[in-house]
């Protein structure tokens, strides 16, 4: 490794998302370097830039090629594609990605792993990043440690998972956060049907949320669908009958509930 292990010579950040976008600011606070920030739009390449205080550009050929670390911070279809275009000295690559292997670095690069913070991610929102679970790997243990050392910094939770691990946790994650939020979409159509406000929503949603941290969400799950209550059940259903997607989702979910529930209580 030839590399600084205290990244002195600079980070580049390869994207200029949500991920990218959260990452550099905390590295940033934590006094680490931007060395550039690259994006195909040239406008969120400065946008995120003006932020961390670096160069930018949306030239993959023109990113430094002698920085300590380079992070991947794109979707997941553009990685493989990315990789192909970067040429580094000595430094370290990452992606931020939850299921796409480390392996799609191997045969390329001396020094890689993955860099992936656990959370939701959006521009408008701040969010403290010392709260984010950052999950490493990395194809050596050296390595490891340096990535670990280097998450320390700006989280203070970080663990090491292997990739067949953090897939798990990635697929756990798009129920807990994409499909849960999705289902407050789902609600959001329904109360505007009746001209009804989200906001009588918002304190079950947070408590439902604050029971499912402070204890198994198993035993926190509540409704009709878990009391087998087809009375009710029933009646939902006539009321998304000019709703044949929703009808179908409420029917597998509480199905689901049920089951699970059951599964459960034989345990």
């Amino acid at each position: 490794m030839s590399f600084n292990t205290d990244f002195k010579n600079g980070i580049v950040i390869l994207g200029a998302g949500n991920v990218a976008t959260h990452l550099s600011i905390a590295l940033k606070k934590a006094n680490f370097s931007i060395k550039c920030v690259y994006s195909k739009t040239i406008q969120a390449a400065k946008t995120l830039a003006l932020k961390v205080d670096s160069h930018y550009t949306n030239e993959i050929n023109q990113i430094p090629v002698e920085a300590d670390l380079y992070i991947i911070a794109v979707k997941d279809e553009i990685i493989e594609e990315i990789i192909k275009h970067i040429k580094l000295k000595y430094g370290i690559i990452v992606h931020t990605a939850g299921s796409i292997s480390m392996n799609v670095f191997e045969n390329r690069f001396e020094n890689y792993g993955v860099f992936y913070p656990l959370q939701t991610f959006s521009k408008f929102r701040d969010i403290d990043f010392s709260t984010v679970p950052v999950c490493i790997e990395a194809n050596d243990e050296k390595l490891e440690k340096i990535l670990i050392d280097l998450a320390k910094c700006i989280s203070n939770s970080v663990h090491l998972i292997d990739t067949e691990k953090r897939k798990m946790l990635h697929l756990a994650a798009v129920f807990a956060c994409n499909f849960a939020n999705h289902m407050y979409s789902v609600a959001t159509e329904i109360l505007n049907q009746s001209d009804i406000p989200f906001d009588l929503l918002k304190p079950l949603i947070i408590e439902t949320a604050q029971k499912a941290t402070d204890s198994d969400p198993q035993n926190a799950q509540t409704g009709p669908a878990v009391r087998n209550d087809q009375n009710v059940i029933l009646k939902h259903i006539e009321l998304l009958k000019d709703k044949p997607e929703f009808e179908k989702i409420y029917r597998f979910v509480s199905e689901s509930i049920y089951k699970l529930n059951q599964k459960t209580d034989t345990n």
